[in-house]
């Protein structure tokens, strides 16, 4: 119990002397000479030498003077006094010198954070029209080549008729697969889908995508109006033949039968046997 006592006491007298010392009256020190140096080097001005020199008959008498910027003085507090202004809040001290270079520094940043997010923002929108995903909702892909475009699609991959191939009937449809040309216009065709099929579903810049889009346009366009071309002249063919056979049933005596190569030179020959 004694020895509770004692540590309370303990305690109680550390906390009287706390309290007696930060109760004591500070007392605040205001020395001339500090705060002329504190003016020198702030922004007011360059001077206020303190202490004052105090002269007798031209003798210093003020020791302090003297021993601080005297002939008793160190050289560095000479050199000091008499050499040029140092403040470094002047208008062109080197505090306002960092300052200033501090503010434009902070407005390049400023200009670089703008730039950097603009640069981000275009990244963003370049690859929302760089992926296949978002294809579908392009402005120019709605307004113009989903229109253009879509009769590619509409025409079958692998024509098997001439109602699939657009054809005028099945004799056009017989000719043009017996000369070859249907062979020739189905490579054709599938290079136009393959064509459209990549710039639908490959990752690509949307300049370059919408130049496949008018490629493949352009591409179409020839395919159809070729295939009108074989149609037309196709069909012009047989209307040609239809009407020679006509024209040859009608000229020519019935029970004629059409010579060959070696019965025309043979009756040539002796048609004119006896003139050379």
């Amino acid at each position: 119990m004694m020895k509770n006592l004692f540590k309370k006491g303990k305690y109680l007298l550390l906390l009287l002397m706390t309290t007696n010392i930060f109760g004591q009256t500070v007392k605040r020190l205001n020395d001339p000479s500090i705060v002329a140096q504190h003016k020198r080097m702030t922004f007011e001005s360059w001077g206020d030498w303190r202490p004052y020199p105090k002269y007798f008959l031209g003798i210093q008498t003020n020791l302090a003077y003297a021993t601080v910027w005297g002939w008793l003085a160190p050289s560095r507090n000479r050199d000091y006094k008499a050499g040029e202004d140092i403040r470094p809040l002047k208008p062109t001290g080197e505090q306002n010198l960092r300052l200033a270079q501090l503010k434009l520094q902070e407005q390049e940043a400023e200009k670089i954070k703008a730039t950097s997010d603009t640069i981000y923002k275009r990244s963003v929108q370049d690859f929302a029209h760089w992926t296949s995903a978002t294809v579908d909702a392009d402005p120019l892909w709605l307004l113009y080549y989903k229109r253009m475009l879509k009769p590619i699609t509409e025409f079958p991959d692998n024509p098997q008729n001439f109602i699939e191939w657009r054809l005028k009937d099945q004799q056009t449809y017989e000719t043009l697969n017996t000369t070859g040309t249907l062979k020739r216009l189905q490579e054709e065709l599938d290079l136009i889908k393959e064509k459209y099929s990549m710039s639908r579903s490959m990752d690509m810049p949307r300049g370059k995508r919408f130049i496949m889009y008018h490629e493949t346009l352009i591409k179409w366009r020839r395919f159809v109006q070729e295939l009108r071309k074989y149609n037309n002249k196709t069909t012009l063919l047989l209307d040609y033949k239809i009407i020679l056979k006509n024209h040859l049933s009608t000229t020519l005596p019935q029970g004629f039968t059409p010579q060959t190569d070696k019965q025309i030179v043979e009756n040539m020959m002796q048609h004119y046997k006896n003139q050379y």
